[in-house]
Parts: structure tokens; sequence; C-alpha cells
């Protein structure tokens, strides 16, 4: 799930650009498939963080959060590694160190995987929601199967004394229809 949700950012990123050469086109959809694959296989890479990268003509642009600084430069080393890839722009953040933040992380993500609806997402070796926290407001990024698990999560995350919650989960449906529309353009 988590590579059909990044694959949209790259499509998007795409058709904003020049139009380019559909060799082209192949060529970073493969890079960006090995990029997503490099963050996904990355051991330290958890719920708590989050990576979005945009690739044209070989430069991989990352963003995103992550919990540990370490995390930040590993991810850009990996990435850097992968074949097609010229360049990478890393502009991760790395998310302040709070005992209320890390607190806030477990309770929400022990409410949302705790849950039998979302159980067989926990279950999965990259689970797709993921939870960021950033001085007391909660961010909720991924992919979930419909709208009743993404108005569910949020409701889960809510419930721990947070400045905020913001649900920037999409279903499978909007993502395969933002697909389907980004490849019509």
């Amino acid at each position: 799930m988590l590579r059909r949700y990044l694959a949209l950012g790259l499509m998007a990123a795409h058709i904003a650009a020049a139009p380019a050469l559909a060799q082209t086109e192949r060529k970073d959809l493969a890079v960006f498939n090995d990029v997503a694959k490099a963050v996904q296989q990355y051991s330290n890479f958890t719920i708590f963080d989050d990576i979005a990268a945009n690739v044209s003509e070989g430069t991989v642009v990352l963003t995103g959060r992550v919990t540990m600084p370490y995390k930040r430069s590993a991810i850009e080393k990996r990435i850097a590694k992968v074949d097609g890839v010229h360049a990478v722009v890393n502009r991760i953040i790395t998310l302040p160190t709070s005992p209320f933040d890390d607190e806030l992380r477990y309770q929400v993500a022990r409410a949302i995987y705790g849950h039998s609806s979302f159980w067989h997402y926990a279950a999965m070796a990259n689970p797709p929601i993921h939870i960021v926290v950033e001085n007391g407001h909660v961010k909720l990024t991924g992919v979930v199967n419909s709208n009743v698990e993404r108005m569910l999560a949020r409701s889960l995350a809510t419930s721990f004394g947070a400045f905020s919650v913001k649900s920037e989960l999409k279903t499978d449906a909007e993502v395969k229809a933002d697909l389907e529309r980004l490849g019509n353009n």
C-alpha cells in the first residue's frame, strides 16, 4: 500500500514538471520503485517516520519526518546507492525529542493498531498507517482500505490530549482514482 501511495507523489511530480520522454518517465518510475523499496526495507524505518520521494531525471528529493537524526542520513545513503540515482536532495526533518511526543506516539499507535479493525495492518512488516507527532500535533499518513477506516483511525487518535490531529490518510480507491486520472492527462 505504501508503494502505491508514494507512487502517487511521483506521478504528480511528472505531471507538474515539463513533459518528458516516455522512456525517461519509465526510468524514473523504476528508480522511484527502487527508492520506495529501499526506504521500506530500512530496518529502522517505523510507523513513527514518514518519508516521501520525488524522482526526476535521476534526482531524488526526499521529504518527510523521522524520529532520530541518524535515520535521516542513513536513508539518504541508502537512496544514493539505488541504481539510476544521480543526486539526492535530502529535505527530511528530524522531529524534536520530547517525552510528551513520545508518549503520545505510543498511545496513538496502541489505540489504532490495538483496535480489532486494524489488526490486519499491525501484522504487516510495514504497517501502512504512519503516526507523526511533532510538538503535540498528530498527523496520520498512509493508505487504508476504506473511508470508515480513515475516520476510525482519526477518531482513535483524538483521545489522548494532542493539540491537533490531522489525517492525511488516503483510501485505496482514492489512490487508484488519482493514478488513473494522472495517467489520462
